[in-house]
């Protein structure tokens, strides 16, 4: 592994661990979900860039209830005891509203995407 490869690494595990909050909520504003099915669901939806274990759900969850964020309902299951499904609360779907607005929305913005899409073309390094 090149040290190029290490510090890439690096940065996306500091990346992702931030960035678990957002793929939860935005899971969340569309069906109320168990947290085992959010583990796959994120997955599937980061196209495998961002996973977490269930116990990392459970707790991110569990504070997302404690700040009002979310709330929890017991369902039926077919395969065993009832599960515990979480929804946004209207807080919850405001907070997740404000942080696209101001942290995802910004790569649309026409000189960030040009300089974006200069980087992936290779172009103007700062050299």
């Amino acid at each position: 592994m090149t040290e190029l490869d290490r510090l890439l690494e690096n940065w996306e595990s500091v990346y992702k661990k931030g960035l678990l909050t957002f793929w939860l909520l935005l899971l969340l504003n569309e069906k109320a979900c168990y947290p085992y099915e959010m583990s796959a669901e994120v997955i599937r939806l980061s196209e495998g860039m961002i996973s977490a274990d269930d116990n990392s759900i459970y707790r991110a969850v569990s504070r997302f209830e404690e700040m009002g964020l979310v709330v929890s309902e017991r369902g039926e299951s077919q395969l065993g005891p009832p599960r515990k499904y979480y929804r946004l609360t209207d807080d919850g779907c405001e907070l997740l509203r404000r942080f696209i607005e101001r942290n995802i929305l910004i790569f649309q913005h026409p000189a960030v995407a040009e300089r974006i899409q200069n980087v992936m073309n290779g172009g103007n390094n700062g050299r």
